[in-house]
C-alpha cells in the first residue's frame, strides 16, 4: 500500500516541479531581457523574448545556458541567411550587376561569419569572454557593413534588411548577456 501512495504523490508532485521549472526558466527569459532591452537600444524586448522563449531547452537553461542559446541561435541565423543570399545570388539577372556585386559582398561577409560564430562558441564555453566578444562584434559588424552596401547606390532595396537586423540584434543579446556574465564572474 505505501509504495503506490508513494508512486502517486510522486506522480502529483512531478508535474508541479517541471512547471516550476518551465516558470522559472520564463522569469530568467523574461528578466534577462527586459534588462538587456533596457540597457540595449539595440535590443527589442519582444524580440528577445521571442526568441530565446522558441529555443529547445530555454525553459529550464541557466544563464550560461540562455548563452549558448543565442549564439546558436545566432549561427543558425547566419548559415540560413547565407544560403538565401547564394539563392538570391542564382536568381538574379545579368541586368542588376550592382545588386549582384552587393549580394556577393554581403555573402563573403556571412561566409566569414560562420566559423566566427562557432569560434565564439567554443571561446564562450573556455570563459574566454574578451575573445568571444570579438567574434560577435565581428559578426555584428558584418550585417551592418552588408546592409550599408545596398544604401550606396540610391534606390537600391536591401533584400535582406530583415535578416540583417536579426543577426545584428541576436549579436546584440548575444553580448549583452555575455556582459552580465562577466559582471557576475568577477
Amino acid at each position: 500500500m505505501r509504495a503506490s501512495q508513494s508512486l502517486i504523490s510522486l506522480a502529483s508532485v512531478l508535474p508541479l516541479v517541471v512547471m516550476i521549472q518551465i516558470t522559472s526558466g520564463q522569469s530568467l527569459i523574461n528578466t534577462t531581457c527586459l534588462d538587456s532591452s533596457r540597457d540595449d537600444p539595440n535590443i527589442d524586448y519582444a524580440f528577445c523574448t521571442s526568441s530565446l522563449q522558441a529555443a529547445p531547452g530555454s525553459h529550464c537553461a541557466t544563464l550560461q545556458g540562455l548563452n549558448i542559446i543565442s549564439i546558436t541561435l545566432l549561427q543558425n541565423n547566419i548559415t540560413d541567411t547565407r544560403c538565401f543570399i547564394k539563392h538570391l545570388i542564382r536568381n538574379s539577372t545579368p541586368e542588376e550587376p550592382y545588386l549582384r556585386e552587393c549580394l556577393s559582398d554581403c555573402l563573403e561577409l556571412f561566409s566569414d561569419a560562420i566559423p566566427s560564430a562557432k569560434e565564439a562558441m567554443r571561446h564562450f564555453t573556455m570563459k574566454r569572454y574578451g575573445d568571444a566578444n570579438m567574434k560577435i562584434s565581428s559578426i555584428m559588424e558584418g550585417a551592418t557593413t552588408c546592409e550599408d552596401g545596398f544604401k550606396e547606390r540610391k534606390g537600391l532595396v536591401s533584400p535582406l534588411t530583415n535578416r540583417n537586423h536579426h543577426v545584428f540584434e541576436l549579436s546584440a543579446i548575444t553580448l549583452s548577456l555575455m556582459h552580465v556574465i562577466q559582471t557576475r564572474s568577477g
